[in-house]
């Protein structure tokens, strides 16, 4: 305010345009918005304060869509795209599937609900919240914010729109029933940033499709960018063979590194993680050390559970990016269920002195210690986890405390820390089993069934509580029981010695009858 003082300018003298345009590049996003509703208050019809505002609304809730996101209940069940059911080892991103990595069993490394490997790292949408029904999964909004300039311009020239530029105070800002869009697809100027509107803002793909459709004709194919967006909108609807199709066809006009990512989603989605690898390793023959298409490779032999290869491309993306929070974070991961969480240790005190401060990391920290033998810093490290988690994350610390107070003999810590996990969360199924457990060492054995019971009914998937359940029927003499609990433990996980030992055992008992 001084500098201008000096120049003898006022603010409020300083051309709105400026000012505007001088938000939008400081992301001050809806102070641009009300300024531009002002002059749009006094001409409707300024199309360039009308642009502006759209780009200006677009980017309050734009998010990135190259990410890889695991699938939600919405596109799982409604997913019509047919796949192979039993796929070929080593080629398929089904968690059905064998892999061929470290030989890291799922005793040692605990699965997400969908089956693959826990990971060090939270990627957008792999772990955030989960809607309640399939209608609020169909109709969550998307929101982020994201730093885009605006394209400068040499020179500022007043062009009057049409009536479906006009918004009201009450109603939506742009009038979508009443706008032409076969008009506005010839309209260099205002059909992309209007795309970015409908697409982002509005959420209306069908619309958004109609106009790329359109401008693509009008650029007589000639045009990459709306042909990304027609993926973009492919994508969106679940056609993943048009979507392909485009993407591919816009690289052979332009090689850009974010139609590769795009195109690698789609492959993901079709079940196709060795074509994706080998379209980003195409892209990195264009663009050598593209951290993203690095990291896109990393992520899909984690997702294939070969971690000897994920190791390795997470390596190569930390000699172009030393400071990349994901890699740290997923080799120290591997190295801990690899039995070396010396290893791990360093590299999470790595994320530490980079400003990662958070519960989780000092979780791993704790269990880290733990399992390097340094008891001293894991209470230490489990207690600054607690004291920043809320209820629900504070549930898993305690669930770890109860295995630190289990390695030194502590039976009764254990199960105190395991009840506290349970009222924090009391869908922790982890801590079910883990009390079953203890009650059977104590000779509870209704207290057990119950708590077994609560683990399968919370996660049917996992092994445990069926192997718990069948090991506890076979003692009480119920060997039926016992034998349909250990099938199910063999189905959750085949590669399970003791289920596989004990449903032989069953089996043999029944053969002798």
């Amino acid at each position: 305010m001084f500098f201008y003082q000096i120049l003898g300018i006022s603010v409020g003298n300083m051309d709105p345009l400026f000012m505007a345009m001088s938000y939008f590049r400081r992301r001050k996003y809806e102070e641009c918005a009300d300024l531009c509703t002002k002059i749009l208050d006094k001409n409707p019809y300024d199309q360039t304060f009308w642009s502006l505002k759209t780009k200006a609304l677009t980017e309050q809730v734009y998010i990135d869509e190259v990410e890889a996101e695991e699938s939600g209940i919405a596109e799982m069940i409604m997913d019509e795209n047919a796949v192979a059911q039993v796929a070929r080892p080593g080629t398929s991103l089904n968690p059905t599937g064998d892999g061929q990595g470290s030989g890291i069993s799922r005793a040692m490394r605990p699965t997400t609900n969908s089956g693959r490997p826990v990971s060090g790292f939270i990627r957008p949408g792999s772990q955030s919240s989960r809607p309640g029904t399939m209608e609020q999964a169909l109709k969550t909004p998307r929101s982020a914010q994201t730093a885009r300039p605006v394209s400068s311009a040499s020179g500022r020239f007043v062009r009057l729109g049409t009536a479906s530029m006009l918004s009201n105070r009450d109603g939506p800002f742009i009038n979508m029933s009443r706008l032409n869009l076969h008009k506005y697809a010839d309209r260099d100027n205002l059909s992309k940033t209007l795309f970015e509107y409908i697409f982002h803002h509005e959420n209306d793909v069908r619309n958004a499709l109609e106009l790329a459709a359109l401008a693509t004709e009008k650029s007589q194919y000639k045009d990459w960018w709306w042909k990304v967006q027609l993926g973009k909108c492919y994508y969106r609807l679940g056609m993943y063979r048009d979507a392909e199709r485009q993407f591919k066809s816009a690289l052979k006009q332009q090689t850009i590194v974010d139609t590769m990512l795009y195109l690698g989603k789609v492959y993901q989605r079709l079940d196709q993680p060795l074509a994706a690898v080998d379209i980003y390793k195409k892209g990195l023959e264009h663009f050598p050390g593209e951290a993203s298409l690095l990291t896109g490779i990393a992520r899909i032999y984690e997702g294939m559970r070969v971690n000897d290869e994920m190791t390795q491309w997470f390596k190569q993306v930390l000699e172009v990016d030393s400071m990349n929070v994901e890699a740290i974070a997923s080799i120290a991961a591997d190295c801990f269920y690899n039995d070396q969480p010396e290893i791990a240790l360093r590299l999470y005190r790595r994320l530490l002195q980079m400003g990662v401060f958070n519960i989780e990391i000092f979780n791993n920290l704790g269990l880290c210690c733990y399992y390097a033998q340094h008891y001293d810093i894991t209470i230490k490290c489990l207690e600054r986890a607690l004291s920043i988690a809320d209820d629900v994350e504070s549930a898993d610390v305690w669930y770890n405390i109860s295995h630190v107070a289990i390695g030194v003999g502590d039976s009764n810590l254990a199960y105190q820390c395991l009840r506290l996990a349970v009222a924090m969360d009391n869908s922790h199924a982890e801590s079910y089993n883990n009390l079953a457990v203890l009650e059977l060492r104590r000779g509870d054995i209704d207290k057990a069934r119950a708590y077994l019971t609560a683990a399968q009914d919370l996660n049917p998937d996992s092994y445990e509580p069926h192997f718990n359940q069948a090991t506890l029927s076979k003692s009480m003499g119920d060997l039926q029981t016992g034998y349909t609990s250990a099938l199910k433990a063999t189905e959750a996980f085949p590669d399970h010695t003791d289920s596989k030992n004990l449903l032989n055992l069953l089996k043999e008992h029944f053969t002798k009858l």
